[in-house]
């Protein structure tokens, strides 16, 4: 898995956009104690429940891999 040349920021992106998105769904109110980890999680798991995006194998699930796959995703989002 290649690292993307910004993918911090675009991990942040994908968390602002990700909460936005749950938030707006109902299904989730984030806490100002939820870690961010924990954040990107749920955006991930919802995302791939709603189809939005393919999900990683099971076996690799990881925080780095979720914030990869999550990266990808907000570089393909339009800027709000």
């Amino acid at each position: 898995m290649k690292k993307l040349k910004n993918e911090k920021e675009l991990v942040k992106k994908a968390m602002q956009i990700g909460v936005a998105y749950a938030e707006k769904r109902g299904v989730v109110e984030f806490e100002p104690t939820d870690s961010a980890a924990d954040k990107l999680l749920y955006i991930y798991r919802l995302l791939v429940h709603d189809g939005i995006i393919q999900p990683i194998p099971e076996d690799q699930v990881s925080q780095a891999s979720i914030q990869h796959k999550l990266a990808i995703w907000a570089s393909k989002q339009r800027s709000h």
